[in-house]
């Protein structure tokens, strides 16, 4: 079983900046992709961004320029940096780990989830 544990949310004027943190623990041998999704009130969850473990990196275009994701590979953690926050950001964001456990079996994980509100 893999665990994700998410920290940085919180509530920032527009302009502002967050950090958000993922860590990942469990019976874990790879982890391919992580990433961020994020789902707003009365919204599907959307993809935010995600890296694979060679750092190649995809985004969702709204936040294309403002939002730069990153992982450590040796410390099973992804990180998602937002820059130039703006209301529309506002959501309860999950992040997402798929590789192969311990016994050679996949997993696709989720976080609990993190709420970030962006004020006008």
């Amino acid at each position: 079983q893999v665990h994700l544990v998410e920290s940085g949310g919180g509530l920032v004027q527009a302009g502002g900046s967050l950090r958000l943190s993922c860590a990942a623990s469990g019976m874990i041998r790879r982890i391919n992709t992580m990433g961020w999704y994020r789902q707003a009130p009365g919204m599907q969850r959307e993809l935010v961004a995600d890296i694979t473990s060679g750092s190649d990196t995809n985004y969702e275009d709204s936040v294309k320029g403002r939002f730069t994701i990153s992982r450590d590979n040796a410390k099973n953690t992804v990180y998602l940096q937002m820059n130039n926050l703006i209301p529309e950001d506002t959501a309860v964001y999950y992040c997402n780990a798929r590789g192969i456990g311990f016994w050679g079996r996949e997993f696709d994980s989720w976080g609990q989830g993190t709420q970030v509100t962006v004020s006008s």
